[in-house]
């Protein structure tokens, strides 16, 4: 849990009643790979701090999965919609290598919103992150050739390209595994 306080601590300093009310209800959960957090049709009802290991958010669709996005440690993760709304996700989270996470309920963080106003700032930043990762990922995905969004994922998440298998990240940038592997051809000859 050390890496959870630091981290929260290095966005707005933690009272040290918080940090007590904190220990209390944080939760310890370990998953194996290849096991899902949470899978579509469930509510997130929490939100998760990774402190080891690697996720990966997708949907279902008929003609396969689509990842959406990637988090390791050090990262917040939550299906958004279902979290803040409190309703079915349509999102799956997967681990894709053994991971531990601590995490906060739904209701208890909003409890310690009203009983430690000043970590309503904590929340913002993590918001404002997470937000501007999500728009900044929307906009290099959109607006960008795939060579150029595999160029990006490189210089954003470098530890991705490693990390992830070959059909989840081309998924993530909207190609197909022969194109991805093209481009990782290519720019080995660069």
């Amino acid at each position: 849990m050390t890496g959870l306080f630091s981290y929260l601590h290095s966005i707005s300093p933690l009272s040290e009643t918080l940090r007590q009310h904190l220990q209390q209800i944080v939760k310890r959960k370990e998953l194996a790979r290849k096991e899902h957090l949470l899978q579509a049709g469930q509510v997130c009802k929490s939100i998760w701090f990774i402190e080891r290991g690697l996720l990966r958010c997708y949907t279902a669709r008929e003609s396969g999965e689509v990842c959406s996005w990637f988090m390791k440690e050090g990262d917040v993760c939550m299906s958004v919609e279902s979290f803040f709304l409190q309703q079915s996700s349509l999102e799956n989270i997967q681990a894709m290598e053994n991971t531990e996470l601590y995490s906060i309920e739904f209701e208890e963080l909003q409890q310690i919103y009203r009983e430690f106003p000043a970590f309503n700032i904590t929340g913002r930043v993590l918001l404002e992150k997470y937000y501007l990762l999500s728009e900044q990922r929307l906009t290099a995905m959109r607006s960008r050739r795939a060579p150029e969004r595999y160029r990006w994922l490189g210089e954003h998440s470098p530890e991705l390209l490693q990390r992830v298998p070959a059909k989840y990240l081309a998924s993530y940038l909207g190609i197909t595994e022969v194109m991805l592997s093209n481009i990782k051809g290519r720019r080995s000859k660069m």
